[in-house]
């Protein structure tokens, strides 16, 4: 008998978006903890498993949304498919643009508009092939892009400044459209890496169909553990010759990561769908209910205080209410490292009140 769909996804849903959260909106960047800042280039934090996780999770979903269906990839279905991604798309670029709309340097990629291209890729080939196709599928994938940043580099094929992905964003898109934080133009969320993040999602819906069809709970965890464990291990191997790099989402980190979620949702399920320990779980279970939705918001929130709330200090100087609101508030009360910490935790705890009330009236806002 199969397994029904498990609580656990949905706790591990909300949880990578109150991460997300998390990581994104530090009192100051200036002060976070390591662990919760993305490596400089190369290597694995805790931080740069975040995004790979959604992506995993957007797959096991997939497993349980187009089972249902078994028609292949249909007009209908291309159209849900392709307007599901529009709207997540648009609204990423609206995202980038608020709120100053400078069209002459907006960027145009981002997160949600890697979740869409992921999701609408591993979407349709989902539809459109079997398990087996798409295994192949995955492991071309992996493989080719490894071939194409090796091949399509120059000097050190995997650095920031010549690398292919990179190269191809600034021809394509041009440098006032490009993502700037790395001090060059570089976008981790660029064109080129979001092939790979394909194959994220399509092991993720491997992970759906493992647990569908396997016999019980127990019989779900040992499985996950076991293939967790081979990914893990492949990646950080793969690791010597292709680093395990995010900005990059090399090959290698495609596995690395989708063997540690695979290990954190087999922990989860034991956890709570084996043990029944499940209390602690349910504000991770609001926020899963409108995962996108709270991320739009909470983003759009941040930028509208940085940019249109302006306040003054002691000292004269004009700041911007993201400022005040850390340094008046949460670093009396924890001081700059702490505090910045505890700014981002009081902020996930307002956005799960926001989750918690749409989800005692039933709103579900589906993007």
């Amino acid at each position: 008998m199969a397994v029904k769909r498990l609580l656990a996804l949905d706790v591990l849903r909300g949880l990578t978006i109150a991460l997300m959260i998390m990581v994104n909106t530090p009192g100051s960047w200036s002060y976070v903890y390591p662990p919760l800042l993305h490596s400089k280039w190369h290597g694995c934090t805790p931080t740069d498993l975040v995004f790979p996780f959604f992506l995993f999770i957007v797959g096991v979903s997939m497993w349980y949304s187009f089972k249902k269906y078994g028609e292949g990839l249909t007009k209908k279905g291309l159209l849900k498919v392709l307007k599901r991604f529009s709207v997540i798309f648009l609204l990423g670029l609206f995202l980038n643009a608020f709120p100053k709309f400078d069209f002459e340097n907006l960027r145009f990629f981002g997160v949600l508009q890697r979740i869409a291209i992921a999701y609408a890729v591993g979407a349709i080939l989902c539809m459109q092939f079997n398990f087996k196709q798409l295994l192949i599928i995955c492991g071309l994938i992996l493989l080719g892009y490894w071939g194409l940043l090796y091949f399509g580099g120059s000097g050190d094929v995997y650095s920031l400044a010549t690398n292919v992905v990179g190269k191809v964003d600034l021809f394509v898109f041009g440098k006032n459209h490009i993502y700037k934080g790395f001090g060059i133009p570089f976008d981790p969320e660029g064109l080129l890496s979001s092939i790979p993040s394909v194959a994220t999602v399509l092991i993720g819906y491997f992970t759906g169909r493992l647990i569908d069809e396997a016999i019980n709970v127990t019989a779900v965890v040992k499985k996950l553990v076991f293939f967790g464990i081979i990914g893990v291990i492949v990646g950080w191997f793969w690791g010597y010759s292709l680093p395990i790099n995010k900005p990059l989402w090399t090959s290698s980190y495609v596995l690395y990561a989708g063997g540690l979620a695979m290990l954190f949702l087999a922990l989860l399920l034991w956890l709570i769908d084996v043990k029944g320990v499940k209390k602690w779980a349910n504000p991770f279970i609001h926020f899963g209910t409108n995962p996108l939705f709270i991320f739009v918001f909470s983003g759009i929130y941040a930028k509208a205080i940085i940019y249109l709330v302006k306040s003054t200090n002691s000292e004269g100087e004009t700041i911007t209410g993201y400022r005040y609101l850390y340094e008046n508030v949460f670093v009396p009360i924890a001081g700059n490292m702490n505090g910045s910490l505890l700014f981002a935790i009081a902020h996930i705890i307002i956005f799960w009140l926001l989750t918690y009330i749409l989800f005692r009236n039933k709103i579900f806002i589906k993007i």
